[in-house]
């Protein structure tokens, strides 16, 4: 049996940023992912939004680590050429019914240390983007776009230049806890057994199914899993916005919003759409709720303007109607198993957060 210092499961931008964390101090890592390249699922099937940590609970793990997290990925990705602008976005409110839910966002924002959000009455929201339709809104200069792909291109260039190794089409199939380590067993075309003093589990859609397979482990610690897939539409043409447009949060989600690319392409959503597997289709026929919804705050979308775009899934916690839970990251001292650290419910703002959330777990696991 293989026997390595560090496995990281799952090569998102989460466990790559993990992975190059454990890295940076020399530690033997291998990364095991079940896909053929990095990033497959939710790290690349999402908005592309650096957030600037307004919408979470105040001393969340989501607001304590969205706003560090934020920071640090603009530096690192100015120090790493990865693309990314702070473009700016505007949360509006469509209605007078709506002004005291965005005065209760900003003094949330400003609880959780974002203090560089701006009242806009309609008027000016509308000199800033003429097509816009609100009564008042919140300007956030901190928010941004980034390229994900470019990001974990570097983070994983950054890991393996320290020597991790990435085993791709290389899914976890169960393990026991052990008393000299965990030993996880890996199927694919090179079956394997593997032993580790350090497991971290950040296997996004699959991190219930991948703590459940290991024999003693407690399962009083591993929490539900729902699929709420987000549809995306593209928009035809040029945008005329020049920043992200977000109406005011719903239960699931931040509704549909419109966001950019780095090459100024507007895309909206995503939906909330509570599935049981994984499929990335499309349906067209969901994009009458969506131009329902992008009109109140842009009454002037054409008909046809909108067209399919993609899908993502992402792994909540709680279930449909309920409201949003935290991210729930668990080392040794939440559930006993020493060197394991499980990481449950990491959606949105889990790219933003994610040098971060790194960091998180290398202290949990210190």
């Amino acid at each position: 049996m293989e026997r390595v210092d560090c496995i990281v499961i799952g090569a998102g931008v989460v466990g790559l940023a993990i992975a190059r964390r454990l890295a940076l101090e020399d530690r033997e890592v291998v990364i095991l992912e079940t896909e053929e390249a990095i990033g497959t699922h939710t790290s690349s099937r999402n908005s592309e939004v650096i957030h600037a940590g307004i919408y979470y609970t105040p001393g969340s793990l989501k607001a304590r680590l969205c706003v560090p997290g934020k920071q640090a990925l603009y530096r690192y990705c100015e120090a790493h050429g990865v693309g990314h602008r702070r473009c700016g976005k505007l949360i509006v409110a469509t209605s007078e019914a709506q002004r005291p839910a965005l005065e209760k966002l900003r003094a949330q924002a400003l609880t959780n240390g974002v203090d560089d959000l701006q009242w806009l009455t309609g008027e000016q929201a509308r000199a800033l983007e003429p097509e816009l339709a609100c009564v008042a809104a919140l300007i956030s200069p901190s928010t941004g776009i980034v390229d994900s792909h470019g990001l974990m291109l570097a983070l994983q260039g950054d890991a393996k230049e320290r020597g991790t190794e990435i085993a791709f089409r290389s899914p976890v199939e169960g393990g026991r806890i052990g008393t000299r380590g965990i030993e996880l067993e890996v199927g694919g075309e090179q079956r394997m057994r593997i032993q580790a003093r350090c497991v971290v589990n950040s296997a996004g859609l699959n991190a219930q199914r991948v703590a459940t397979s290991l024999a003693g482990f407690p399962a009083g610690h591993v929490p539900p899993c729902h699929y709420a897939k987000g549809n995306y539409y593209s928009l035809s043409g040029r945008s005329p916005f020049s920043r992200l447009i977000y109406p005011i949060p719903e239960l699931a989600g931040h509704g549909v919003h419109l966001s950019l690319d780095l090459s100024g392409q507007a895309r909206f959503g995503p939906d909330v759409e509570w599935v049981q597997t994984i499929d990335y289709r499309v349906d067209p026929r969901r994009a009458d709720a969506f131009y329902r919804e992008i009109r109140r705050y842009w009454p002037k979308l054409a008909d046809g303007a909108l067209s399919p775009g993609y899908a993502g899934i992402r792994p909540k916690i709680q279930a449909p109607g309920e409201p949003a839970r935290d991210f729930l990251i668990e080392g040794p001292g939440q559930h006993g198993v020493k060197g394991l650290a499980n990481l449950f419910g990491i959606e949105s703002p889990g790219l933003t957060a994610s040098l971060a959330i790194a960091d998180y777990v290398h202290d949990l696991l210190r």
